[in-house]
């Protein structure tokens, strides 16, 4: 560790140890959904977006789906996030989109006179047109589909998965790859860029292989998994208020005598 980091985080900590000291509380007004570049995430009305969770940019929530405590869903390449009905990312998870490919501008096929130029990560222009950036010639968007879950921790990179798959905690997901339905990946699985997961295995390991066929019953309880998910998300989301509860932690550090902060 270097000297300047370690100066840092010994300055971090006497700040912290003296704020603790006078009495002095830090409350957040975190932002669980937050616009980027003039896009707003959508949301239906029985969508659940935990309090600590961030959603930004173009990103769309379907019917009874949630993004739970920690989870990020980062759309601000250009490209859209799409979460389906009643599916669920879980605590820690991040979902996003790659902001350009490799050597995507100088093999973009609509740049017909030689000439590039980036208007914006992940957006490639060519003869006056949005080039596309995947060696598929697809967009790098990401695609959830109905009745996912996607475990704790794990990682999604401009990838499509389709309905009714079981993504395992710390899972990566690689740009381009496509997980077919009726899928289960076991936790800690690795799906390298490109590779497509046909329906109606179970697959497992780093690099992932397939670990057998689903039963009827596994395949029955995919679709159970993201049901449970969604009614809890319900029971969740009636504990909190449409406009936050960060005022409350407010009123009940004034109400003690402590003197406040915005973190």
């Amino acid at each position: 560790m270097s000297m300047t980091a370690v100066v840092g985080r010994g300055l971090r900590e006497a700040g912290a140890a003296l704020k603790h000291a006078s009495g002095l509380e830090v409350f957040t007004r975190h932002r669980p959904k937050m616009a980027f570049l003039n896009q707003r995430p959508f949301e239906t009305n029985d969508t659940f977006i935990a309090p600590t969770a961030s959603v930004i940019g173009n990103v769309t929530n379907w019917d009874e789906s949630s993004v739970w405590y920690n989870a990020v869903v980062r759309a601000d390449s250009g490209f859209p996030i799409t979460i389906g009905f009643l599916s669920n990312v879980q605590e820690g998870a991040v979902v996003t989109t790659l902001p350009c490919a490799k050597n995507a501008m100088k093999n973009d096929p609509l740049n017909k006179n030689g000439n590039t130029a980036n208007v914006g990560e992940g957006v490639v222009a060519g003869g006056g047109e949005i080039g596309k950036v995947l060696e598929t010639g697809f967009p790098p968007e990401t695609k959830i589909g109905h009745y996912v879950s996607i475990g704790a921790g794990s990682v999604l990179v401009s990838c499509r998965v389709d309905d009714l798959v079981d993504v395992g905690d710390k899972c990566t997901i690689l740009e381009g790859a496509w997980i077919e339905s009726n899928v289960i990946l076991e936790p800690g699985s690795v799906v390298p860029a490109y590779t497509r997961i046909p329906s109606g295995g179970r697959w497992g390991g780093n690099p992932i292989k397939c670990l057998g066929q689903l039963g009827d019953g596994e395949k029955e309880g995919i679709k159970n998994k993201a049901i449970g998910r969604g009614v809890m998300a319900k029971e969740h989301a009636v504990e909190f208020l449409p406009v936050g509860s960060t005022y409350l932690h407010l009123e009940d550090l004034e109400r003690e005598g402590k003197t406040a902060i915005q973190g």
